[in-house]
């Protein structure tokens, strides 16, 4: 159980407390200053003291990334002393619009069960915790949830107007395309050059061809895959022997290249919302029905018929294949090389990637079995064990969680992984691979680092598909040495002492309890 701070300070004494201020780009009432003043103010009124400052400038508030003083604030609040005893906040909209209002409710759970409130200042009622004020923070809530909402509908609709009318809403121009600023009567006022944006929020930007050198090497890059049949990796080694570099000054790549030729601009249509990030919640590729577009908008630096052309030569490549065809075209590559590797695939033209092969046939080796090949040796334990080494850091995050949902808290080391707890002691988590015997038994692979010393090893055995924890062993570095592992499914008294279904007693040890400081 968790005893909050007592908050009423002393006549005498200034009670420290923290701020956080946040503004996006909405109105000045909202600055960071006069959010300051507010907060000074109520802060001096009640008696109390602002010892530190978290402020997000320039931030949207509709999720926790990219909002680096929230995330150190909570990280503070976490931390065993973090220095204040409450959060002076102006308004529930400054904590956050987050679109589904349970998120700010947890971020505020985080700090009171810390024992550490968050106040809001410039709002009508006191955020004590009653019956009122839950109903106001959450109808609050709710209203700053739609209010964004609301802005994301706004916003789409001006920029698809903008589009339509054939201005260029956001991006970089791409390689052989220049951004030309022109005011509200359409008057040229100069180019932009990488990085500077529009300074009135009347002017308008649209795109026209670069300098003759790029427009040139765009040529050239139609005139290889059209005419010389050569495909993006073959025409960016082409490029980069000829000393060129991209827009952005880099080795050209398949992928820029690619860039290139399927990108509608070039032909001067303007094509808005293929990809959208509404309310910062979900990246999604839109279909072509919901794009919006204005043909003919710019200057054309390629030519149509030559653009659909490459897009009709793309589209036959990269149509959907199925199993049948995926693995016909490996067995080709087989039959020419007489062998098969990730590599080997990644590198042939036509050919789907490596990775597609794993999404499909569930591993490398499963497809490489289907097409009769069969490795020198067996590698299948490669893509096992690449999977685990994928699965340890969400090992790592629930543990650490765990151990902040009792009141405890733990800080990781990126150098080493290793978790210290409390600031009391350290924890290594370790992922081990199960290895069935021919004979049906289980077996697990362990390694250990000795040179980390850490105080306690978690040793996550996994189950015989290598996907989910089988069980866990709790191991203090007192008790036990490197030498006698729990390797089988029963490894004697000694060890098995250890061993756990679930780790919610290693939880419970690591539980902090907040209490008032004595007056």
């Amino acid at each position: 159980m968790h005893v909050e701070s007592d908050l009423r300070a002393a006549p005498n004494d200034l009670l420290p407390v923290a701020q956080y201020v946040r503004m996006s780009t909405e109105h000045q009432k909202y600055s960071t200053d006069n959010q300051s003043q507010v907060i000074a103010a109520y802060a001096e009124l009640h008696k109390m003291q602002v010892v530190r400052t978290y402020m997000d400038a320039g931030k949207s508030g509709l999720n926790l990334r990219g909002r680096p003083g929230l995330q150190q604030l909570l990280d503070d609040v976490c931390a065993p002393h973090p220095g204040f005893s409450a959060v002076l906040v102006y308004d529930i909209s400054r904590w956050g619009r987050f679109p589904d209002p349970d998120e700010a409710a947890v971020y505020e759970q985080t700090c009171k069960r810390r024992g550490i409130r968050i106040i809001y200042c410039a709002e009508q009622f006191k955020n004590d915790g009653s019956l009122s004020s839950t109903v106001m923070v959450g109808l609050k809530r709710s209203m700053a949830a739609e209010y964004s909402r609301e802005l994301s509908v706004k916003v789409f609709a001006g920029h698809r107007n903008l589009v339509q009318r054939g201005y260029r809403q956001g991006g970089a121009p791409g390689f052989g395309l220049r951004r030309q600023l022109v005011d509200e009567h359409h008057n040229i006022k100069g180019q932009l050059t990488r990085g500077e944006k529009k300074s009135i929020q009347t002017d308008r930007v649209f795109l026209v061809p670069g300098p003759q050198a790029e427009v040139a090497t765009v040529h050239q890059i139609y005139r290889l895959f059209l005419e010389d049949a050569k495909p993006e990796r073959v025409i960016a080694s082409e490029l980069n022997r000829q000393g060129l570099k991209t827009d952005l000054g880099r080795p050209w790549t398949r992928g820029t290249v690619h860039q290139v030729l399927t990108n509608e601009k070039y032909i001067g249509n303007n094509v808005y919302n293929r990809t959208s990030f509404k309310l910062k919640i979900e990246h999604k590729q839109n279909p072509p029905s919901e794009w919006i577009r204005k043909d003919g908008a710019f200057e054309a630096i390629v030519r149509p018929d030559l653009f659909w052309q490459v897009q009709a030569i793309i589209a036959q490549r990269s149509r959907h294949l199925d199993d049948d065809e995926m693995l016909a075209l490996l067995r080709r590559v087989l039959e020419r090389h007489g062998g098969l590797s990730g590599v080997l695939i990644d590198e042939e033209d036509g050919l789907p990637s490596s990775s597609s092969y794993r999404s499909r046939f569930g591993s490398l080796y499963r497809a490489y079995d289907l097409v009769g090949f069969q490795p020198r040796r067996d590698c299948a334990y490669l893509e096992i064990n690449r999977a685990l080494r994928r699965y340890h850091p969400t090992v790592m995050q629930r543990v650490a969680q765990g151990i902040s949902d009792v009141g405890g808290y733990a800080r990781s080391n990126k150098d080493t992984d290793l978790l210290t707890v409390n600031e009391e002691f350290t924890v290594s988590v370790v992922v081990a691979r199960c290895k069935p015997t021919p004979a049906g038994k289980f077996r697990w692979l362990i390694r250990l680092d000795a040179s980390l010393e850490p105080d306690i090893t978690i040793v996550t055995r996994m189950d015989q598909s290598n996907r989910d924890p089988f069980d866990f062993y709790v191991l203090p570095s007192l008790d036990f040495a490197a030498s006698q592992l729990p390797e089988r499914e029963a490894n004697g008294l000694s060890l098995d002492f250890y061993r756990v279904d679930a780790l919610d007693d290693f939880y419970a040890l690591c539980a902090r309890t907040a209490y008032a400081e004595a007056a």
